[in-house]
C-alpha cells in the first residue's frame, strides 16, 4: 500500500496544529479568533489551490445529495467549534492524544457499513492502536481530562464515525478540492456571521500565523481526502495516527509540555501497528 498521501498529510497537519496552540497562547487570541478569522483565510487557500489545480467540479443535482452535503457542513462546523474550544483550554499533547479516541469507533463503524473497508489486518492494527491510546489515559480508575476536553472526547466517539461516513460517500463523486471548496465556503459565511468582530482584534502577526496555518491545514486536508479515495478510510485513519504522535512530540520539544511515559508507550504501539498494517494489509 502507498502511504505517501496520509504520511504527508499527517506531517502538514501536525505543523498546523502545533502552530494552533502557539497562536492560541498569544494575548487576546481565542477559539473565536480561529473561527471568525481563520476560517476565511483557510477557504482562500483552498480557492487558490482550486484555481491552480482546476479539478473537476461535481454540482449537487438531486435532493439526497444536497441533504448529504448540508449535514456534512453542519458536522464540520460543529466539529471545529468544539475542537478549538477544547484546544484553547487544554494542553496540545493531551488534546491530540484524545483525538485518537475517534479511531476505534470510526474503524468499527466504517468496516461494518462499507464492504470495501473490510481488511482484517488493517482493522486489527487499528483496534490495537486505539486500545493503546485508551490505556494511556486511564489513571487511577478514571480518565484525567478537563471538562472541555471531555466534550471533545464524547464528540469524537459519537459523531466522528458519522462524519467519516459522510466524507467517504461524498468523495465517491466529488473531487476533494472541489468538495472542500464548497463546504468551506458555506462554513466560512456562517463563521464570519458568528464572530465577525474578531477581525478588529486580529494583529498583523496573528494574521500571518493564521495564514501559515491555513496553508498547512488546507493542503493537509486535501491530501487526506485523496487518501480516503485511493487507500480507503480504515487504512488512512490508521496511518494518520502519526499526526497526533508528531504533535505530541512537538508539544514536548517546542512548547515545553510535560511528557508522560504511558502516552509515549502508546505512540510506540501505534507506530508498530502502522508497520504491521503496511506489511500484512
Amino acid at each position: 500500500m502507498n502511504i505517501f498521501l496520509p504520511i504527508v498529510s499527517s506531517i502538514l497537519q501536525a505543523g498546523a496544529f502545533t502552530l494552533d496552540k502557539v497562536t492560541l497562547s498569544l494575548r487576546n487570541v481565542t477559539y473565536r479568533t480561529y473561527i471568525g478569522v481563520g476560517f476565511p483565510i483557510y477557504w482562500v487557500v483552498v480557492l487558490v489551490i482550486f484555481l491552480i489545480v482546476r479539478p473537476p467540479f461535481f454540482p449537487v443535482v438531486d435532493v439526497a445529495s444536497l441533504l448529504l452535503l448540508v449535514v456534512a457542513i453542519v458536522y464540520n462546523l460543529g466539529n471545529n467549534i468544539i475542537y478549538y474550544r477544547a484546544l484553547d483550554r487544554d494542553g496540545l499533547g493531551e488534546l491530540q492524544t484524545i483525538d485518537l479516541f475517534r479511531n476505534l469507533p470510526i474503524i468499527i463503524f466504517t468496516s461494518v457499513v462499507f464492504a470495501d473497508e473490510r481488511n482484517a489486518a488493517v482493522i486489527l492494527a487499528a483496534v490495537v492502536a486505539s486500545c493503546a491510546i485508551i490505556w494511556s489515559h486511564w489513571n487511577k480508575n478514571h480518565f484525567s481530562m478537563r471538562k472541555s476536553t471531555r466534550l471533545f472526547l464524547i464528540w469524537c466517539v459519537v459523531a466522528a464515525p458519522i462524519g467519516t461516513a459522510l466524507s467517504k460517500i461524498l468523495l465517491r463523486t466529488w473531487n476533494p478540492i472541489s468538495l472542500w471548496l464548497v463546504m468551506d465556503a458555506i462554513i466560512t459565511l456562517i463563521a464570519v456571521a458568528m464572530y465577525r468582530r474578531e477581525f478588529k482584534k486580529t494583529t498583523p502577526s496573528v494574521f500571518c500565523l493564521l495564514t501559515l496555518i491555513g496553508i498547512l491545514s488546507a493542503t493537509g486536508w486535501i491530501l487526506y481526502g485523496y487518501s480516503y479515495q485511493q487507500l480507503g478510510v480504515v487504512y488512512t485513519t490508521l496511518v494518520f495516527s502519526l499526526h497526533p504522535m508528531l504533535v505530541y512530540l512537538a508539544s514536548i520539544f517546542f512548547l515545553k509540555e510535560k511528557p508522560h511515559w504511558k502516552k509515549s508507550v502508546a505512540f510506540a504501539i501505534v507506530l508498530a501497528s502502522i508497520a504491521a498494517a503496511q506489511i500484512f494489509g
